[in-house]
């Protein structure tokens, strides 16, 4: 009988490791990866039935890289694996399509239990902010501001510090047209500072809450 294929994203090299070895006796781990951008590609070619995800991830945030994702292939089951028990991030997970959240704070068995559950065709949230996300997904307002995907790309990695040349190197457009997306996400939202631009993307999930204890994606 084959076995689940299981890929892993997460900026923490020695959690992979570990999630792997708990995984491994029960499921077919095919890869680990270690920023947003990665996992795209791994997931093109690797063609698994389960992503591990963390929330905060360098290149490309895990809510970005899951739209996508989903994007490709709508059947793959996303399960976020995070520390923030932040219930509005959870529930933006579970509204780009996540099939389930999980905190790494949980016992290990919530992982399996959230795996096969997933496989099943349910979803799994973990206990601990059920409650919460459900109001969360309750009070989810349509005006909520929605920014293009670009402009998301380029909002994380100017909240991780790069320059306008590091930006357009990786995302393989022009210094002049990061700059243009700056400003007009800073227009579009009504911001005046790149200091505000930067605490949105906080705020929204697109770069990690330094309060959860995660490092800084973009810098070790």
């Amino acid at each position: 009988m084959t076995r689940p294929r299981i890929l892993m994203a997460d900026d923490h090299a020695m959690l992979l490791d570990a999630f792997r070895a708990l995984l491994e006796p029960e499921f077919d781990v095919v890869g680990t990866v270690t920023d947003g951008r990665m996992l795209l590609e791994a997931f093109s070619r690797l063609h698994p039935d389960v992503v591990l995800l963390d929330i905060a991830m360098p290149l490309l945030n895990g809510l970005d890289a899951g739209r996508q994702l989903r994007a490709q292939r709508k059947s793959v089951k996303l399960i976020y694996l995070t520390m923030n028990p932040d219930p509005d991030l959870a529930g933006e997970a579970l509204r780009l399509g996540a099939s389930g959240y999980v905190l790494k704070s949980s016992a290990s068995h919530e992982l399996k239990q959230a795996i096969h559950e997933t496989l099943r065709g349910r979803s799994y949230i973990t206990p601990l902010i059920t409650r919460d996300v459900v109001g969360s997904l309750l009070q989810h307002q349509t005006t909520r501001h929605e920014l293009t995907m670009r402009q998301r790309e380029v909002l994380q990695l100017l909240a991780e510090g790069r320059s306008m040349k590091e930006i357009g190197a990786i995302l393989d457009i022009t210094p002049r047209t990061v700059a243009f997306h700056k400003y007009q996400m800073m227009e579009q939202l009504r911001l005046k500072t790149s200091a505000e631009l930067v605490q949105f993307a906080v705020r929204h999930g697109v770069v990690a809450d330094p309060a959860f204890g995660e490092r800084n994606p973009g810098r070790a």
